[in-house]
């Protein structure tokens, strides 16, 4: 199986090869499509579309940024249910725009990438799946996102467990909680939304927390039955609400990246409704944070004390050290009896594009290139990986607003890429290392002064203390730098002539 360029009518396309079928690859597609170029395969590791809203089905899963923003501005969805979409009805809204613009013929599913590796002189990506086809693309686009490949903590003894383990991410839906003795390990973002809806069935919950985490209330309602009217009716009135979402949102970018004390309000605010809920001071000392507020990803949720409230419910703070047959047991030697081990981990953030192995210019491994912490020009681009593009990429993530809003921006940039690559007579464009180097630097710099750089270790920062996955600053900024293609700041290889001589 193989894709080369498309020479049906008029000058040769490229081929483009998109790796992931979330927002970020399926919004790509629609704006190739939308600029009439059909020169493009997706390949998507499992049987069904959706990214991370197709593999996170657990209980109470929803997005934590309001669907009017959550979702493409090129393509607004007026019915939302509610004002925070969740996991169905997100999931079923990326379904609605792979079917709405043809996508499902360019995509390949169960077609996981094992490697990619660039070849020079053809100037093309070579990129093998695991189920042993290889496919050739002159330009390569992940879109595999942040949040794809779930963390396992290592515990001593796991293998003797007798009971069930399943990460929240790779829910067992078959598997019945109903009087069960639970023991959830972790309380990140996950968890607090599974959390509150499993309290009810199990006998006894042992939520095993590392450290607590800043929860506030979450502004969410269902739409009124008017309200959706009026966005289908009155299609300005759509776009004015998903504005005001998004200033508002936008106003919180200086709190994270510049003035952290203005988040002490969410501080006082999480406190406040503690004590007003957890009658137990021990469990409400162990659950509230003693790191800054936003120095981790700051929740939001409406029923997670309540949910801590529960006599069946234990916080238990002890370092785990090894687990029996039918128990955990903490470093204090204390044994803790139960039948499911729920892990509400997370995912490896920081990995980016592991586990598959990419191999750039001479043979360049993009581990390698990243052994220090991953990073890119502009978000997209790593010097030595010619006509690679990573959507979702290095210090691109947010704590304020919508990542659909920067993957829109991505995919703008990307699409200027794809239109300079159409020249018959280019055979790469690789961002030099001076250019990245610098946009690096700087972007780091702009990171001394946030909240995440307040001592906590977070899923945003590798293990050297790094933060290889937050941007900075405003997303409008961030909008503004991808704008326009810096062309010298790549170095633009020419098609090779049939001498072996560079083109003029």
């Amino acid at each position: 199986m193989s894709g080369n360029k498309n020479t049906t009518s008029g000058p040769a396309t490229p081929h483009i090869v998109i790796i992931g079928t979330g927002f970020g690859g399926l919004g790509m597609a629609i704006q190739l499509k939308k600029a009439g170029i059909d020169s493009f395969t997706i390949l998507e590791k499992a049987d069904s579309v959706g990214g991370t809203w197709r593999d996170n089905t657990y209980p109470g899963a929803a997005c934590d940024v309001q669907s009017h923003l959550y979702s493409f501005s090129f393509e607004p969805k007026s019915d939302w249910t509610r004002k925070f979409g969740l996991q169905p009805e997100i999931r079923s809204y990326l379904e609605n725009c792979a079917t709405k613009y043809r996508l499902k013929d360019h995509i390949q599913f169960n077609q996981e990438v094992e490697s990619a590796e660039f070849n020079k002189s053809a100037g093309e990506w070579m990129i093998k799946t695991r189920a042993g086809d290889t496919l050739t693309a002159n330009l390569l686009i992940s879109a595999t996102g942040q949040l794809n490949q779930p963390a396992y903590p290592r515990i001593e003894g796991i293998e003797q467990f007798k009971g069930k383990v399943f990460h929240s991410a790779r829910w067992d839906h078959d598997y019945d909680l109903s009087g069960r003795s639970v023991a959830v390990i972790g309380t990140g973002a996950s968890a607090i939304q599974f959390v509150p809806q499993i309290v009810p069935k199990v006998k006894q919950l042992k939520l095993f927390q590392r450290s607590g985490a800043w929860v506030i209330p979450k502004p969410d309602r269902p739409f009124t039955g008017f309200e959706q009217w009026l966005f289908e009716a009155v299609p300005a009135a759509d776009r004015a609400y998903r504005s005001l979402i998004y200033w508002r949102n936008e106003s919180r970018a200086l709190a994270f990246t510049r003035f952290g004390f203005l988040l002490n309000t969410f501080k006082w605010q999480a406190k406040r409704i503690a004590r007003r809920t957890i009658k137990d001071p021990v469990k409400r000392r162990k659950i509230i944070p003693d790191y800054p507020v936003g120095c981790k990803r700051l929740l939001i949720s409406n029923d997670w004390y309540q949910a801590i409230n529960q006599d069946h419910l234990d916080v238990v703070t002890d370092e785990l050290d090894h687990v029996e047959e039918n128990a955990i047991v903490t470093r204090g030697g204390t044994r803790h009896e139960v039948d499911t081990i729920i892990y509400g981990t997370g995912f490896k953030a920081t990995d980016f594009l592991a586990p598959m192995k990419i191999k750039g210019l001479n043979g360049l491994d993009l581990n390698e290139a990243w052994r220090d912490g991953a990073e890119a020009y502009k978000g997209m681009c790593v010097s030595g990986f010619p006509n690679l593009f990573i959507l979702y990429g290095p210090n691109t993530n947010l704590a304020h607003s919508s990542i659909v809003f920067m993957l829109e921006s991505q995919i703008r940039y990307v699409m200027q890429c794809v239109r300079m690559l159409l020249d018959p007579g280019l055979h790469y464009m690789n961002v030099k290392a001076g250019p990245q180097n610098e946009y690096s630097e700087r972007i780091q710099e702009k990171l001394k002064a946030s909240v995440w750089e307040a001592g906590c270790t977070s899923w945003y920062k590798t293990a050297s203390g790094k933060n290889t996955n937050n941007w900075p600053g405003f997303t409008f900024s961030y909008r503004l730098i991808t704008g326009a293609l810096d062309l010298q700041d790549y170095e633009l290889q020419p098609v090779p002539t049939l001498q072996g001589e560079h083109a003029e």
